[in-house]
């Protein structure tokens, strides 16, 4: 007697690597989880990059995301989590591998497209907003969100925001706000804004026609960014170099809007708040986005072994209770000497990129 066998579930895989045309297309495909990036992620991303450099086929390279939710949702912060309690190994090779990533896309030498359609966090910023081409729409929400979590922008973030329009970009750093599309636009995180409605038309025309004519035809006039309205009292209590003085002056400012943003402050952990203003800063005077990965990758392995990391993520993702016990408590307590010791070398690591490649 012959036995039937039974059929086996073939996994999905979690980037979708697809040819339309001229078009090399590359779909994070997690859906159920935001496409939140994983290390596989990130490798299948590179290799299809460095397939299609060299391939006369491939005039442009267009990523987006699987599902309605959106692009991508940042890292696997539960799988950082947990490695963490384990020495952090896997962390850092796969940050180094995740900002190497990000700086071939800023490099690369066809047009890259990027749709930051939905929900775009954390990781997601760094697989899209250092893109040739950035796209965005009315269902854009695109952030930050670190600070809530105990951590620090990274994926190129703080090279980002640290050159927004005045100090746009310190706000939504240390606030870990949800912008719009339009935000987007203002903040320099995008260029091009459309209706969502027309995504699928988009991926068609770019798979015939050159990148720059397709999205010169598809882009509309953007409404208002929200934050256009805030810049000024923006501008002017952001201004500060230290944490506490920015706080007093959202907390004295005339703007009800400026005193609902120091409450959203101070919630945040105060170690990860002076972490992320220093990095801002620094980023600031740094040179390029190279140098900029190479400061946060430091600061992203220093913030990895702080105790306010796992405690942020317990709070928000694990246990759910919104209620961190943040260590140290308070603004005041965090000491200069400890926010300066996030951006010492690393015991026993050499640059980024060099132990990126080190570790393929």
């Amino acid at each position: 007697m012959t036995e039937t066998p039974v059929p086996t579930e073939i996994a999905e895989p979690e980037v979708r690597i697809e040819r339309s045309g001229h078009l090399g297309r590359i779909i994070l495909n997690r859906p159920r989880a935001i496409n939140a990036l994983t290390a596989t992620m990130v490798s299948l991303i590179r290799s299809a990059l460095d397939e299609w450099e060299h391939d006369d086929g491939v005039a442009t390279v267009l990523l987006s995301g699987a599902g309605e939710r959106g692009l991508c949702a940042g890292g696997d912060i539960v799988a950082i989590y947990r490695d963490a309690g384990n020495g952090g190994a896997e962390s850092a090779r796969f940050w180094a591998e995740e900002y190497e990533l990000n700086a071939r896309i800023s490099n690369y030498p066809k047009p890259y497209v990027a749709l930051m359609d939905g929900i775009v966090l954390g990781g997601g910023v760094g697989v899209s907003a250092h893109g040739r081409y950035r796209v965005v729409t009315e269902r854009t929400k695109v952030g930050m969100p670190e600070t809530g979590i105990g951590f620090v922008p990274d994926v190129g973030g703080t090279y980002l925001l640290s050159r927004a329009p005045g100090e746009l970009g310190t706000h939504a750093a240390l606030t870990a706000a949800t912008m719009t599309g339009p935000d987007a636009l203002l903040l320099g995180l995008a260029d091009i804004y459309m209706d969502s409605s027309r995504l699928e038309d988009l991926t068609a025309a770019l798979a015939e026609k050159p990148a720059e004519e397709v999205l010169q035809d598809f882009a509309q006039q953007a409404p208002e960014a929200p934050l256009a309205a805030e810049q000024q009292w923006i501008d002017a209590c952001y201004g500060h170099d230290d944490v506490e003085t920015i706080v007093d002056a959202l907390l004295r400012s005339e703007d009800e809007a400026a005193n609902r943003a120091a409450a959203v402050v101070l919630a945040k952990s105060p170690s990860a708040l002076k972490v992320t203003l220093q990095s801002l800063r620094r980023a600031r005077e740094l040179p390029d986005l190279a140098s900029v990965l190479e400061q946060e990758y430091r600061v992203s392995l220093h913030a990895l072994a702080a105790p306010d990391f796992a405690e942020g993520v317990r709070a928000q993702v694990i246990d759910k209770d919104r209620e961190p016990r943040w260590q140290p408590a308070t603004l005041q307590e965090v000491r200069q000497a400890d926010v300066d010791a996030y951006f010492e070398p690393l015991a026993g690591q050499g640059s980024l990129f060099t132990a990126s490649s080190e570790q393929k």
